[in-house]
């Protein structure tokens, strides 16, 4: 193979969101009965150094969190039972082209109303979530180490958005969102090519 360790020369950035879409499609169907559709575009084929399970973790938190805001936007209109696929905006994942550029970028877009402005300093807070009451509590009732259990909520408990962050900023990348209240949310992630960077020294 071409791992090293943690490592592998060969990510395929739009290969780890397709598994990170696959994931989270299987949670939200499981908590909503749909979930939107995500359409992969970009630069397909880009390859690159960097730790798959990372990028695998900061797909996962920044594509569950657009699916859960698009069928929750949806929600507001419509009753669960009367929720229909088909009306949900797809969400958009972006790989940036450029074998030179500094970072390797991707997009993440939805259309799932967006967060309020003065919000949005406190996403990046560890105890920060948007989930609803009833999710946080069953989510705090599950037994410790569950988290990614079968029944692990779509919401997760505010853990998410800064530890995808970190991972990204451990290497050298960043993870950034801007939001359009009303209308929905950009997140954008900003990785290192590994070998380019030595890790950050404590």
């Amino acid at each position: 193979g071409t791992r090293m360790g943690l490592l592998d020369t060969t990510v395929v950035p739009s290969d780890v969101a397709l598994d990170a879409v696959d994931h989270c499609t299987m949670l939200c169907e499981r908590q909503f009965g749909v979930a939107p559709k995500v359409e992969i575009c970009g630069r397909l084929d880009l390859s690159f150094s960097y730790v798959p399970d990372h990028l695998f973790y900061i797909m996962v938190e920044l594509v569950k969190n657009s699916m859960r805001a698009t069928v929750e936007q949806q929600l507001r209109t419509t009753s669960l039972d009367d929720l229909d696929h088909a009306l949900l905006p797809a969400i958009k994942v972006v790989v940036a082209d450029g074998e030179d550029n500094e970072d390797v970028a991707l997009k993440v877009s939805d259309e799932g109303g967006g967060i309020a402005r003065s919000h949005m300093p406190k996403v990046w807070s560890y105890l920060f979530t948007t989930a609803s009451r009833e999710i946080q509590k069953q989510g705090f009732e599950q037994p410790a180490g569950s988290d990614f259990g079968k029944e692990a909520p779509l919401a997760g408990l505010g853990y998410g958005l800064p530890i995808a962050r970190a991972y990204a900023r451990y290497f050298g990348g960043d993870v950034t969102l801007m939001s359009m209240e009303g209308y929905g949310t950009d997140a954008f992630v900003y990785l290192s090519r590994l070998g380019d960077h030595d890790e950050p020294l404590p």
